[in-house]
């Protein structure tokens, strides 16, 4: 099995970036945990509302949402000590990757469906 990913930002929507990489997960064979305050699923698969429900450890979050949304969830992800928390284009935040590698957590300014197709995730 691969590594446990929190993704953040689930979407049904099929042309998000967030949906197209649940999906290259799983078929990577990725045990996905899709995040979400308002969904209950997407295309089958449970969608988390709280952090405290995602079941055993998270290897790597992989955030599809906006700066000032993420940071919000910043003590949820730090308590989760995960491996490395991926910052995909357009979620980059200078700010919260300092405070997350000041807890010893590794982030990555990269796309999750290029370091996937590439095999370096």
């Amino acid at each position: 099995m691969g590594k446990p990913t929190l993704l953040i930002g689930a979407s049904p929507k099929k042309e998000r970036y967030a949906n197209k990489a649940m999906h290259m997960l799983m078929e990577h064979g990725h045990e996905v945990y899709p995040y979400h305050p308002k969904y209950r699923e997407v295309d089958g698969q449970r969608v988390y509302n709280d952090f405290a429900d995602v079941p055993g450890p998270v290897d790597t979050v992989t955030v599809y949402v906006r700066p000032d949304i993420l940071e919000g969830l910043l003590p949820e992800i730090s308590a989760l000590d995960p491996g490395r928390v991926i910052f995909n284009p357009g979620t980059e935040s200078p700010d919260l990757q300092r405070a997350l590698e000041a807890k010893g957590i590794e982030t990555l300014q990269a796309c999750t469906l290029v370091l996937l197709t590439t095999k370096q995730f």
